[in-house]
């Protein structure tokens, strides 16, 4: 892909990080690389890379989940960035970290569905941070940070699922969803699990704090 198509409209760098774990299939990756600035695949996620023929800008990680360590050698040794299997961070908080530190501040990840309970936990945790990821997109979710207001398409009939990161979310207001956020406040530990998109548009604000969305594929 070329490096102007990776590149965002609005003045923010995108980067996308793909991981091992449930993803989005390659029809869906490739679009989830459209407009990024720079793809960063932690070690399995190359794998899930190669397959969607997205070649990424980077490559970190431990390794030990890559299906096969010769498909390193087609990539440039300065493109990888290897660590020891005995250390503090996971590689999606490597790379996650990697692509703050290239400058991209709207992130996405690619990939982590299914699996391991703690990995998705340790994933789900990495948008309480701050800076955080905007984006994770799994084979059936996606869940997205909303600070303020925001609006989607294409949601009509969907699954919509919202929690409060932090202590609280409050002052929230929604348009578009069977049960309205309007008014609502949901402190640490509580949720609005398994709301319906009832329009094609879904539009959902919060006043204070930030509200973590999940919507589900039809």
């Amino acid at each position: 892909m070329p490096d102007a198509a990776r590149n965002g409209g609005d003045g923010a760098a995108r980067g996308l990080l793909v991981i091992g774990g449930s993803g989005p299939l390659p029809p869906m990756l490739r679009e989830c690389a459209r407009g990024m600035r720079m793809v960063v695949a932690a070690d399995s996620g190359l794998d899930r890379c190669l397959a969607a023929d997205i070649t990424p800008d980077l490559i970190v990680g431990d390794m030990d989940s890559l299906s096969d360590r010769t498909l390193l050698s087609r990539f440039p040794a300065e493109n990888i960035i290897a660590f020891s299997h005995d250390k503090d961070e996971t590689d999606t908080e490597i790379g996650v970290r990697i692509l703050f530190q290239k400058g991209c501040r709207l992130i996405t990840i690619a990939g982590g569905g299914g699996g391991r309970l703690d990995h998705l936990l340790g994933v789900a945790a990495l948008f309480e941070r701050d800076p955080a990821p905007s984006r994770w997109v799994t084979d059936r979710e996606e869940l997205l940070l909303v600070e303020g207001e925001i609006e989607f398409t294409g949601w009509q009939g969907s699954t919509v699922s919202v929690f409060p990161v932090g202590e609280s979310a409050a002052e929230m207001r929604s348009a578009g969803l069977q049960w309205p956020l309007d008014g609502l406040e949901f402190k640490r530990g509580y949720a609005g699990i398994s709301n319906k998109a009832v329009a094609d548009t879904v539009r959902i604000s919060v006043g204070i704090g930030k509200l973590l969305v999940i919507h589900f594929f039809p």
